[in-house]
C-alpha cells in the first residue's frame, strides 16, 4: 500500500524503530509517498477518506523519522563521550554512529522535498498544524545541538538543515516559532551561534526573508541586562551571533542595529562588545567612503562617536576590543580625515592603560595609523613644521611681544613733526605678497620704523584694491563688464577653498606627527616592561615607524638593542627579526646594490654609538652570521671598503673594521685569511695618525681564536710582522699629543699580551723606547732652559704614565690567565703521561693531587707578582716613584687628565701585589674622597672595586667610603659607584650592613640613568632570596633618622618601592612584627609617620592583622598623632578591600570610627582621639580588652594593664613566650674615625686572602 501502510503497521515500526534497517525501510516509505502525493495533491477527486488516510499516513512517518533522528542524534552525542575499549576494538555505538552520519543527509533532503509540497490541501485548503511543522523542524533544531556539528565534514549536513528550515519558513509560517527556538538554542548552546548566522544570513539573502533578521535582533534586545549579566554563557552565544551575523549582512543589521544601543549602557561586556563590533562592520562595508549621503554620513559620525566614547570603557576587554575595531576601520581606509585626530589621541593616551593587552592593541592601532596615513609616505615632524611656518620654540605672539616697544617709540616718532631732510620713501611693490614679505622683513630686521611708514603708505591703496574700486594708478586697460567680474570672483572664491583646504591638509598632518612623535617616547619606555607580548608590540611598532623615515625612530632602534640579551628567547627573537627587516632585506636590483644598502645601514648605526651599544649590535651580526644570513658580497664590500678600493669616508672605513670584527666572533676565518692585510693596511706608516682605525684593527684582530691544535694556546712568534708594526706605531705615536693614542695604546698592548710568544719582552721593548724619548725630550728642554726649571710637555707625561699603568694591568692578568692555564695545561699531560705507565695513588683517586698542584701553580704566581714585578730589578719599579709623586702633589701637577692617569696607573700597581696596595690604599682612598676632579674620582672607585674583588680582606674596612661616593655631587661619580657598588653587592664582595640605604637614596636622584641604575640592582638583588626582606629594617631606620636628612616625599617614594619586592606572607607578618616593635624605640614624630606609613604599604592577610594587634601596646601612643591616625586608617581600610576572614572582620566591627573625617586643629578632636587609640584597640583585640569611657581631661585617661598581668591565673599555667629583642644598626653608634679617609696603622688590617681573577674594565 506504500505510504498507507503505515497505518497498519505503526505499533510494530514503533516498537522497533531503533536500528539502521527501519530507519532505511521508513525513508523508502516516505520517499514513495512523497512521490505519490503531488499526484494525489493535484487531482480534483480527492475524496474525504482519501485526504484523512494519506493525512494520517504523513503524521505517522514524518513522527517515526523525526522520532528516529532524534535517537540516533543522541545516540551520537552521547558515543562522542565514549573512549575506544581497552581491547582496542572501537565502541559498538560509533560504528553506528558514522553509519547514522551517512544516512542523516539523504534523510533532511527527503524531508526537505516533503516540506516544499503544497500539503496544505490535506488539512483541507487551511494552515498546516503547528505542531506537524514543529514536528519536522525539531529535528533540524536536534541535530544542530551536536557540538560537532560545526566541523567542516558536517557542511553538507548544515547546509541540508538550513535549506529544511527555509521550507519551513516559506511555505509554513515558521517565523515566530523559528524565532524563539533560535533565541533559546543561542543562549544555552555556544557553538550554534556562527551555525545560525550562516543560516540567517543566506534565508535574508538568497529567500527574502529579512524580516527575521529584524525579529531575532528585537528578541535579543528585549533582554533584561540583569539577566545578561548573570547569565555569561548565554551572552556569548548572543554576541557571536550578533558578530557574525554583521560580518555576513552589515546591511540589514544596519536597519536595526538601534533595538540593541540600550545594552552599550548596561553591565554585560561582552554584550558591548559585540554590538561595537557590528558597529565597525557596518563602518567597514555600508558607511565607507566619499559619496555618502548626508543621513549615511551622520550615522557614520554617530557609530564613531560611540565607538571612541568606549576606547575610555570601564572594562579593559572593551576597550582593547575596541581598539582592535579602529585598526581593522584605519587598515580598511574606512575612517574619514576629519577623526584621525581624536582617534590617534586616545589611542595615545592609552598607552598609560593599566592592562596589558589595551597597551599592546594602542600600539597596533598607531601602527596601522602610520602604515595607512593619507598624508605622505614619510610623516617627519620638522617638514610638516617648515611647511606650515611653525617655529619650535618661539611663536607669533611671543616675537610681537618682543618686538612691542621698540614698534610703540617708532610710532610716537612718526607722528611728530619732520625735519629738513629727514624725510624717507619706500618704494611700494605692485603686489600684496611681495609687500607683505617686504613688510615682514623690515619688522624682523628691527627697522619699525621704514615697516610702519610702509605699512601707512600701501593701506589705503590695497584696500580699494581688494574692494575691486580701483585697479591700479597706471592701467589703462579699459573698465570690465560684470559677467568678467563675477568669473574672477567665482576664481578667487574657488582659489581660496583650495587654499584653505590645503592649510587644513597641513595642519593635520603637523597634528598627525606630533601624536606619532609623542607616542614613540611613551612606546620606547616600554620595551622593558616584564609583558612580553608588549615588549615585541613595541619592537613592531618601530620597525614600522622606521620603515616611514621618521628621525626618533632611529633611538627606538637603538634602545631595542640590549633586548638582545633578556633570557626570554621570544624578546629575543623580536630583536633579532627587527633588524633582519631593517638592515638584511634592502632594496636593490643586484646583489651588489643590496650590500651596499646594508652596509651602509649598518654603519649609520654605529655613528657616534657607546660602547654598549657597539657590543649588542655584535651579538645581533654574529647570530646572522652563524645562521648564514650575511651574504659573502657583504664581506667583500666590506674588505674594499677596508682597502679603499671602494670609495668611502674615514668613518665608513672604520665602520667596515667593525663589522669585519663583529663577524669574526663567529667565523675567525674572516680575520685569519685576511690578517696580513689587516696589519699592512690598517697599520701602515701613511695610516699611524689615525688611531682609531688602528684601535679597531686591533680589536678586530683579537678575535682570532684563543686556542690552537690540541687546545694549545694560539700564539704567534715573537718576530711576527703584526708586533712589528704595533710597536713601531705605538713608539712614534708617543711624542705626538693626540687624544686618540691612548685608546689604541691600550688595544696595542692587549693584543701583544694575548697573541704574542714573549710578550713582556716585547712590551719592555716598548717601554724603553718611549722613556727614552721622554728623557730625549727633558735633556733639550735643561738645554734650552738655563736656570734648570726644565719641565717635560704635559702629554708626555700622561702618555708615560698611561702606557706603565696598561703593561702592569695585563702583565698581571698574563700571570693570571695564560700562564696559570698553560701549567695547568702541560700539568694534565703530564699526568696522563703517567698514568698510562704506573698505578693510580690514593691521593689520586680522592682527587687531592690536583687540588694541591692548583694550589702550588697558584702560589708560583702570587710570589712572582709578590716579590718580583716591583722590586728595585724589574722595569716597573722606575716609574713608581713618578706615579706617587703625581699622586701626592695634585697641586704641582693640576692639569686634570694627567691627574686622572696617574690615579687609574696606581689602581693598576696595587692590583699586582698586596703588600704595594696595603701600604697605598690610604692613598688611594684620600683621593677618591678630596679630589676635585671627577674623572679621578670616577677611575679610583672602578679601582677600588677591581680591588676588592682581588684583595677583599684589605678593602672591606674602606667600604663606608665606597658607599660615600654615592652622594658625590658630580652626577657621573654617582653612577659610577652606583654600578661598582652593585657588581660588589650582587657578587658578595663587600658586606652590606646598613650603608645599603645610600644605594636606596639613588632612587630619588635627580638624574634618571643613575635612578636606573638602583631600580636594576634592587631588581637583580630581590632574586637573591631574601636579601631585600633582611635589609629594609636597616634601610628604614637609616633613611627615617632625622640626621639623613630624607625628605619625607622621597622617604615614601623609596619605600614604594622596595615594598614592591615583599610578596610573601611570611615576609609581611614578620615585617609587622619588626616596624611595630620599631615604634619603641623611635625618637621623634617623623620617625612615628614613617614606620606608620610602611606599614600601609604592606599586604596585611588576616594573620598580619593579629600581628598588628598583638603589639599595639607598641604604637597606641602614638595614635593621637593625625598623621599615623590617618596611616592606620589606611592599613585598616586596605585590609577590608582585600577581604579578610569573616572572624577578623568581626572583631573590627561592621562600621570603625576611623572612616569618620576629623579636624585635627580643633583642641576637641585631638582630646578625643586619645580614648579613640583604646576604642581600635577594643575592635582589634575583641571582647578581650574593655573600651574606656570618654573624658575631656587628660587626668582621666588611665593606661590599661598589661594583658598578661590582668590574666594573672592564665599566665601562671600558660606563661607567654617571650618576644624576641629586634636590634637596628641605626641604634648603634657609629665611630667617628669611619668618616676619615684615614686610617691609623695600627687599624689597618694585614690579613690577605688568595689571588682571584681581576676584572679589567676601566674608566676610558
Amino acid at each position: 500500500r506504500g505510504g498507507l501502510a503505515v497505518l497498519q503497521h505503526f505499533d510494530s515500526l514503533y516498537s522497533v524503530w531503533q536500528g539502521a534497517l527501519t530507519t532505511f525501510c521508513l525513508s523508502s516509505v516516505v520517499s514513495h509517498h512523497s512521490k505519490e502525493l503531488p499526484a494525489i495533491l493535484g487531482g480534483s477527486g480527492l475524496s474525504q477518506a482519501d485526504r484523512a488516510a494519506h493525512l494520517n499516513a504523513l503524521k505517522m512517518n514524518c513522527y517515526l523519522l523525526t522520532g528516529l533522528v532524534d535517537a540516533f542524534e543522541m545516540e551520537t552525542s552521547s558515543s562522542a563521550l565514549l573512549e575506544v575499549d581497552p581491547s582496542g576494538k572501537k565502541n559498538r555505538t560509533k560504528i553506528s554512529g558514522s553509519l547514522w552520519e551517512e544516512e542523516r543527509e539523504p534523510l533532511l533532503r527527503l524531508l526537505t522535498q516533503l516540506l516544499q509540497l503544497d500539503l496544505r490541501q490535506l488539512w483541507g485548503g487551511l494552515v498546516v498544524e503547528e505542531d506537524f511543522v514543529s514536528l519536522v523542524t525539531g529535528s533540524c533544531y536536534r541535530i544542530l545541538e551536536n557540538p560537532s556539528i560545526g566541523l567542516q565534514k558536517y557542511r553538507a549536513t548544515r547546509e541540508a538543515v538550513t535549506h529544511l528550515l527555509a521550507a519551513a519558513l516559506i511555505h509554513y509560517d515558521h517565523m515566530f516559532s523559528a524565532t524563539l527556538k533560535i533565541t533559546q538554542m543561542l543562549q544555552h548552546f555556544e557553538h550554534v551561534a556562527p551555525v545560525f548566522a550562516q543560516a540567517v544570513s543566506l534565508w535574508a539573502t538568497e529567500h527574502g526573508l529579512k524580516s527575521l533578521v529584524g525579529e531575532l535582533l528585537r528578541e535579543i534586545g528585549q533582554k533584561h541586562q540583569q539577566d545578561l549579566a548573570r547569565d555569561a554563557s548565554g551572552v556569548k552565544g548572543y554576541a557571536v551571533f550578533i558578530t557574525e551575523l554583521a560580518e555576513q549582512i552589515p546591511g540589514l543589521v544596519l536597519s536595526h542595529i538601534s533595538v540593541l544601543l540600550h545594552h552599550l549602557d548596561g553591565e554585560s561586556y561582552m554584550m558591548r562588545n559585540a554590538i561595537l563590533a557590528a558597529m565597525a562592520e557596518v563602518l567597514v562595508q555600508v558607511l565607507n567612503g566619499d559619496k555618502l549621503e548626508e543621513a549615511a554620513r551622520g550615522t557614520r559620525d554617530q557609530f564613531l562617536n560611540m565607538l571612541q566614547a568606549h576606547v575610555c570603557d570601564v572594562h579593559s576587554f572593551v576597550r582593547s576590543r575596541v581598539l582592535q575595531l579602529f585598526t581593522r576601520i584605519v587598515q580598511c581606509k574606512a575612517l574619514p580625515l576629519t577623526q584621525f585626530q581624536s582617534v590617534v589621541s586616545l589611542a595615545v593616551g592609552r598607552l598609560k592603560d593599566k592592562s596589558v593587552i589595551v597597551v599592546k592593541n594602542a600600539i597596533q592601532v598607531l601602527a596601522a595609523f602610520l602604515s595607512n596615513n593619507p598624508f605622505s609616505c614619510k610623516v617627519i615632524l620638522t617638514s610638516m613644521m617648515e611647511m606650515l611656518g611653525v617655529s619650535p620654540a618661539i611663536g607669533p605672539e611671543e616675537e610681537w611681544e618682543a618686538m612691542l616697544p621698540e614698534v610703540r617709540a617708532a610710532t610716537q616718532q612718526l607722528f611728530q613733526p619732520l625735519q629738513e631732510g629727514e624725510e624717507e620713501e619706500l618704494e611700494v611693490d605692485e603686489t600684496v605678497e611681495s609687500t607683505l614679505e617686504q613688510i615682514t622683513g623690515l619688522l624682523r630686521n628691527v627697522y619699525p620704523k621704514g615697516y610702519i611708514s610702509l605699512l601707512f603708505s600701501v593701506q589705503e591703496r590695497f584696500e580699494l584694491q581688494a574692494r575691486g574700486m580701483i585697479s591700479s594708478e597706471n592701467s589703462e586697460d579699459p573698465p570690465r563688464d560684470k559677467t568678467e567680474e563675477v568669473v574672477l570672483e567665482e576664481q578667487r572664491q574657488t582659489e581660496l577653498v583650495k587654499q584653505k583646504m590645503l592649510v587644513q591638509y597641513l595642519q593635520d598632518a603637523y597634528n598627525f606627527s606630533a601624536k606619532i612623535t609623542e607616542a614613540l617616547s611613551l612606546i620606547s619606555k616600554m620595551m622593558y616592561e616584564n609583558c612580553v607580548s608588549v615588549v615585541q608590540e613595541a619592537i613592531e611598532f618601530f620597525v614600522t615607524v622606521s620603515k616611514f623615515g621618521v628621525p626618533q625612530a632611529l633611538l627606538g632602534v637603538r634602545r631595542m638593542l640590549p633586548l638582545i640579551w633578556s633570557k626570554d628567547p621570544a624578546i629575543k627573537e623580536a630583536v633579532l627579526n627587527a633588524y633582519r627587516q631593517l638592515y638584511l632585506n634592502p632594496s636593490g636590483d643586484s646583489e651588489r646594490a643590496r650590500a651596499q644598502g646594508l652596509v651602509h645601514s649598518l654603519s649609520l648605526i654605529m655613528v657616534d654609538a657607546s660602547l654598549g651599544t657597539i657590543q649588542c649590535l655584535e651579538e645581533i651580526i654574529s647570530e646572522f652570521v652563524e645562521k648564514d644570513e650575511i651574504k659573502p658580497a657583504v664581506i667583500q664590500l666590506l674588505w674594499e671598503r677596508f682597502t679603499e678600493k671602494s670609495q668611502c669616508s674615514s668613518l665608513e672605513r672604520r665602520a667596515a673594521v667593525m663589522l669585519l670584527g663583529m663577524m669574526a666572533r663567529r667565523k675567525p676565518e674572516i680575520i685569519g685569511s685576511n690578517l696580513d692585510v689587516l696589519v699592512t693596511v690598517g697599520l701602515s706608516e701613511k695610516l699611524c695618525e689615525d688611531y682609531r682605525l688602528a684601535q679597531e684593527v686591533c680589536n678586530a684582530i683579537s678575535r682570532l681564536p684563543a686556542l690552537g691544535k690540541n687546545n694549545a694556546p694560539f700564539r704567534l712568534p715573537q718576530n711576527h710582522m703584526l708586533f712589528d708594526c704595533l710597536s713601531e706605531t705605538v713608539s712614534k705615536g708617543f711624542g705626538q699629543p693626540s687624544a686618540h693614542w691612548i685608546p689604541f695604546m691600550e688595544a696595542a698592548v692587549t693584543l701583544i699580551y694575548q697573541l704574542a710568544e714573549g710578550a713582556e719582552e716585547i712590551c719592555a721593548h716598548i717601554l724603553q723606547v718611549c722613556s727614552q724619548q721622554a728623557l730625549d725630550k727633558l735633556q733639550e728642554a735643561d738645554s734650552r732652559v738655563s736656570d734648570g726649571a726644565s719641565s717635560l710637555p704635559t702629554f708626555l707625561l700622561v702618555h708615560l704614565v698611561s702606557l706603565v699603568g696598561q703593561v702592569a694591568l695585563q702583565q698581571v692578568a698574563y700571570l693570571e690567565v695564560s700562564v696559570s692555564a698553560e701549567l695547568r695545561r702541560r700539568r694534565i699531560l703530564r699526568e696522563e703521561k703517567t698514568k698510562k705507565s704506573s698505578e693510580t695513588t690514593m691521593e689520586e683517586e680522592l682527587g687531592l693531587v690536583g687540588a694541591s698542584a692548583d694550589d702550588a701553580e697558584a702560589e708560583l704566581i702570587r710570589s712572582i707578582c709578590e716579590t718580583e714585578l716591583l722590586d728595585g730589578k724589574h722595569l716597573f719599579s722606575a716609574f713608581v716613584p713618578l706615579v706617587l709623586k703625581i699622586c701626592n702633589n695634585p697641586g704641582l701637577y693640576n692639569d686634570s687628565v694627567l691627574s686622572a692617569a696617574a690615579a687609574l696607573t696606581l689602581g693598576k700597581f696595587c692590583m699586582i701585589s698586596s703588600e704595594f696596595c696595603d701600604s697605598h690604599l690610604r692613598l688611594l682612598f684620600t683621593m677618591m674622597e678630596k679630589s676635585s676632579l671627577p674623572a679621578v674620582r670616577s677611575n679610583l672607585i672602578i679601582a677600588a672595586g677591581d680591588l676588592a674583588i682581588r684583595f677583599p680582606n684589605l678593602v672591606e674596612p674602606w667600604a663606608s667610603h665606597l658607599y660615600a661616593r654615592l652622594r658625590d655631587p658630580c652626577p657621573s661619580v654617582r653612577q659610577t659607584a652606583g654600578l661598582v657598588m652593585t657588581h660588589l653587592i650582587l657578587k658578595d664582595m663587600v658586606k652590606v650592613k646598613g650603608q645599603v640605604s645610600e644605594m636606596a637614596t639613588l632612587l630619588i636622584d635627580p638624574e634618571e640613568a643613575i635612578v636606573g641604575v638602583a631600580q636594576n640592582f634592587f631588581s637583580e638583588l630581590s632574586n637573591k632570596g631574601n636579601a631585600i626582606y633582611n635589609l629594609l629594617p636597616d634601610i628604614i631606620s637609616h633613611l627615617s633618622d632625622p640626621n639623613c636628612s630624607i625628605e619625607e616625599e622621597s622617604f615614601h617614594t623609596i619605600m614604594r618601592h622596595l615594598f614592591s619586592y615583599i610578596t610573601k606572607d611570611r615576609q609581611t607578618e614578620s615585617l609587622v612584627e619588626k616596624l611595630c616593635q620599631r615604634f619603641r624605640t623611635a625618637r621623634t614624630e617623623r620617625q612615628y609617620r614613617d614606620l606608620s606609613y610602611c606599614l600601609t604599604l604592606l599586604p596585611l592577610s588576616d594573620r598580619g592583622l593579629h600581628k598588628l594587634q598583638d603589639n599595639f601596646d607598641c604604637f597606641a601612643d602614638k595614635l593621637q598623632d593625625p598623621a599615623v591616625y590617618g596611616y592606620f586608617q589606611t592599613v585598616l581600610a586596605r585590609f577590608r578591600r582585600a577581604g579578610g576572614k569573616l572572624e577578623t572582620k568581626v572583631r573590627m566591627g561592621g562600621k570603625c570610627p576611623a572612616e569618620t573625617p576629623r579636624d585635627f586643629s580643633s583642641p576637641l578632636q585631638t582630646e578625643w582621639l586619645l580614648p579613640f587609640s583604646f576604642f581600635l584597640l577594643f575592635f582589634l583585640a575583641g571582647s578581650r580588652c574593655r573600651p574606656l569611657s570618654t573624658a575631656n581631661r587628660d587626668e582621666d585617661f588611665v593606661t590599661p594593664q598589661p594583658r598578661s598581668l590582668r590574666n594573672q591565673k592564665h599566665a601562671k599555667k600558660h606563661p607567654p613566650p617571650k618576644k624576641a629583642i629586634i636590634a637596628f644598626s641605626s641604634d648603634e653608634n657609629s665611630s667617628e674615625d669611619e668618616l676619615s679617609a684615614e686610617l691609623r696603622e695600627e687599624e689597618t688590617p694585614t690579613k690577605t686572602t688568595p689571588i682571584t681573577r681581576s676584572s679589567a674594565r676601566r674608566l676610558r
